[in-house]
């Protein structure tokens, strides 16, 4: 793989059980804002899925609306969905994940209290990066 997708793999096994981020929130905490949709072609070839520690959890990627992957990526439509639930991630009536609740804020969980999340500026806006 090219070294965005490492990138990309390397952010998404921090992501950790119960929490999702968005293909264009893991693209920013990359340093690659606005690459959302290269996000997910690296996260359709990743080469360990799965939700075990080792393993490289796509299914915690969602859209920023909290839709879910509607294709073939995961087995069905509804793997995605059965998947993140058996992790405890809330969904709304209309099926997406609920993001107030279950967006992950990038810290890492393996680093030390003291170390500031990988994420973009406190004053970074969003809308207008994600063309809002």
């Amino acid at each position: 793989m090219g070294d965005f997708s490492n990138k990309v793999f390397d952010t998404v096994r921090h992501i950790p059980r119960g929490k999702v981020a968005s293909y264009g929130q893991v693209g920013q905490l990359i340093g690659a804002p606005r690459s959302a949709r290269y996000v997910g072609y690296a996260l359709r070839a990743n080469p360990e899925p799965g939700a075990d520690p080792a393993c490289i959890p796509r299914h915690r990627v969602v859209f920023k609306d909290g839709s879910l992957c509607k294709g073939f990526v995961f087995g069905g439509p509804d793997e995605q969905r059965s998947m993140l639930a058996a992790e405890g991630v809330e969904f709304e009536d209309d099926g997406r994940v609920n993001m107030k609740a279950c967006q992950w804020d990038g810290r890492m969980q393996d680093a030390g209290a003291d170390v500031e999340p990988t994420r973009p500026p406190a004053d970074f806006d969003w809308k207008a990066e994600l063309g809002e």
